[in-house]
C-alpha cells in the first residue's frame, strides 16, 4: 500500500531485496521505490506523539497501532512524524521502519 515502510536488505544495481512489516520479502525494481521515509506505529497500546522530543513534553495526540506516518528527521531515539495533517515527536522504538538509534536528516 502507498507509503508503507519497507526495509532494504540487499542492493543489486537496479533491484532491492526488501522486507515489509509482516516479514514478507521480495525483489523490487529501484524505480518503484520512493525515497520518502515512512514508519508504522508498532502493535500495542496507542503511542503518544509529543510537542517536543522528550518524555516530559506535553502529549499532542495518540497514534494507534498500524498507522503510517512520514518521517523527516530522527535523532537521539526520537523521530519527527507527520500523520495526516498532524505532526509531533514519537519514540523511535515505537515505530517499525526506523532503527532505535538511527539518524535521519
Amino acid at each position: 500500500r502507498r507509503d508503507l515502510p519497507i526495509r532494504v536488505l540487499q542492493i543489486y544495481p537496479n533491484w532491492r531485496l526488501i522486507q515489509d512489516p509482516e516479514g514478507t520479502r521480495g525483489w523490487m525494481l529501484v524505480t518503484l521505490l520512493s525515497g520518502r521515509r515512512t514508519a508504522l506505529v508498532k502493535q500495542g497500546d496507542p503511542r503518544p506523539v509529543r510537542v517536543e522530543p522528550a518524555n516530559a513534553a506535553r502529549v499532542r495526540y495518540l497514534a494507534e497501532a498500524g498507522v503510517v506516518g512520514r518521517i523527516d528527521q530522527c535523532r537521539s531515539g526520537w523521530c519527527r512524524i507527520e500523520i495526516g495533517k498532524r505532526e509531533g515527536y514519537i519514540r523511535a522504538g515505537d515505530l517499525w521502519g526506523v532503527a532505535p538509534n538511527e539518524v535521519v536528516e
